[in-house]
């Protein structure tokens, strides 16, 4: 069980970094001077750039939802909707290269950022599923 919380701790300080470049990144790709209110967005890239920002805050509470739950269905639900969150990410990524993004760098870094957490996310995942058994 030691070996699992460290993977929980890891994995979730992941999720934090992953949250933190996401907001950089959808705030800088906003059209929206005002890009945390709630007002009606204006254009496409500003919609994905609120979707980035949505799932990658939905990736950490889930995550904590995993660890404070005791029922195996809802922490099973939990990991799904975790991984359902990356790769909405991903093709949010698709969706601002599609959209004429010239800082291509940054969707890269973001794609980056992704493929390392799932990474941890699936060791993780595995050790649940582990310690679940035992």
């Amino acid at each position: 069980m030691k070996n699992s919380s460290f993977n929980t701790l890891q994995v979730y300080q992941k999720s934090l970094v992953l949250k933190d470049l996401t907001t950089a990144i959808a705030y800088y790709f906003s059209h929206d001077s005002n890009f945390f209110s709630n007002s009606k967005s204006e254009g496409l890239r500003t919609e994905i750039a609120k979707a980035l920002f949505v799932d990658a805050s939905l990736i950490s509470s889930n995550i904590k939802e995993v660890t404070v739950s005791k029922s195996g269905v809802v922490r099973n639900k939990n990991l799904i909707f975790i991984n359902i969150m990356t790769r909405n990410i991903l093709s949010y990524c698709n969706g601002l290269e599609k959209d004429g993004v010239k800082e291509k760098e940054y969707v890269h870094l973001l794609r980056r950022e992704i493929q390392i957490f799932r990474s941890h996310f699936k060791q993780w995942r595995k050790s649940l599923q582990t310690s679940d058994d035992n």
